[in-house]
């Protein structure tokens, strides 16, 4: 089982940085992949950006160019730096961890979220 925990969600305003953080514990070993989903109001929950456990890292189109996921380092954190942010990227930001297998997931774990506000 693994248990994952985000911060460092608040307010900002458009043009603004905010760096989340995701911190991993249980039975990390059983995991390859993490990343960040987020939900705004009224829309379905979007994948934002993955990294993998030998460091390779994908982003979604709305979001490349202006955030960096990094980490995964002795500490079992995962960061999220969000650059240049605008209204859009307002939402609740998840931590996942998952088991991929052969394009097959196995073994997925979310965090509570944590708020993003983007104020013009």
């Amino acid at each position: 089982q693994v248990q994952l925990v985000e911060s460092g969600g608040g307010l900002v305003q458009a043009g603004g940085s905010l760096r989340l953080s995701c911190a991993a514990s249980g039975s990390i070993f059983s995991i390859n992949v993490m990343g960040w989903y987020r939900q705004a109001p009224g829309k379905q929950r979007e994948w934002v950006a993955i990294i993998t456990s030998d460091g390779s890292t994908l982003y979604t189109d709305s979001v490349k160019g202006r955030f960096t996921i990094s980490g995964w380092n002795a500490k079992n954190t995962v960061y999220l730096q969000m650059n240049s942010l605008k209204p859009e990227d307002t939402a609740v930001y998840y931590c996942n961890a998952k088991l991929l297998r052969s394009q097959n997931v196995y073994d997925a774990y979310w965090g509570q979220g944590t708020q993003v506000t983007v104020s013009s």
